[in-house]
């Protein structure tokens, strides 16, 4: 089976997501520190319901399939199709009442990531991708009084200078203390950069609004699903030493090769 042949499926793993994450959204909602100590890392009964939802959905839907996710760990990693889930991505802006989050839903094939989807809920957007093309479906501007859902093609920009880029990271706190000099030489050289954003960073930059993102400290959860959509649509997702992005770590995302390998010259020193 192909990424194509899942893609009915994922928008039902986005539906019964969306449906146990809203109505926690914007309330009185505690949240638990995992870190114990360590920089806040929050989590909610929102993360875990939303995972739970999904899980469910995949076990009774494709039981050989294996399983990553933040708040339940993994099952048959080994396992030739691999969902890796995110419930919330940007957990700390959900907290805040901000929508600058979104549940990811990432298939890797042997190993290999071939389709992702970041899904708000709140917004009504889907940001999806397969490697080879990416679409954004969200609310219709030119009919916006009825509900209508517009799709677009989404393509990344040119940005050949990092003089003219744009550089987001979700904060330098998350940047390691050893790697923080090396993404400020890259920031040092962008014309703006900005925080927070979490996945919805990556999908601005597939959009062609954003021409880089930089991060440390990521995990498979985090970036699977976000691989395919970038680049689906032109972009390059990489380690800071050039290596593939599915394992996470320190990351960086461009929408032009040549921005790319730029800041890689920076990050290296």
């Amino acid at each position: 089976m192909t990424a194509v042949d899942f893609e009915k499926f994922v928008e039902r793993l986005a539906d019964v997501s969306g449906e146990a994450i809203l109505p926690f959204f914007r309330t009185s909602l505690a949240a638990e520190d995992k870190a114990r100590g360590g920089a806040f890392d929050p989590v909610t009964e929102a993360d875990r319901a939303a995972e739970i939802a999904m899980r469910r959905l995949i076990e009774a839907t494709f039981p050989d399939h294996g399983i990553i996710g933040e708040e339940f760990g993994s099952a048959r990693e080994d396992a030739e199709y691999v969902w890796v889930l995110d419930p919330i991505d940007g957990t700390k802006s959900f907290i805040c009442g901000l929508p600058l989050w979104g549940t990811l839903i990432g298939l890797e094939h042997r190993g290999r990531p071939c389709y992702g989807l970041m899904h708000q809920p709140f917004t009504h957007e889907r940001f999806s991708g397969d490697g080879e093309a990416a679409v954004w479906r969200g609310p219709s501007r030119r009919n916006a009084g009825h509900h209508a859902i517009e799709e677009r093609k989404l393509k990344v920009r040119d940005c050949a200078r990092l003089a003219d880029a744009t550089l987001m990271t979700t904060s330098p706190k998350l940047i390691a203390d050893d790697l923080l000099d090396a993404f400020r030489r890259v920031e040092n050289e962008t014309r703006l950069s900005r925080y927070g954003g979490d996945c919805y960073a990556y999908c601005a930059l597939a959009a062609g609004h954003v021409d880089l993102v930089i991060e440390t400290g990521l995990n498979p959860y985090d970036i699977v699903a976000l691989i395919p959509i970038v680049e689906g649509a032109g972009g390059i997702v990489t380690t800071w030493s050039g290596e593939s992005a599915a394992q996470g770590g320190a990351i960086i995302a461009a929408g032009d090769r040549r921005a790319h390998e730029a800041a890689l010259r920076l990050l290296a020193g």
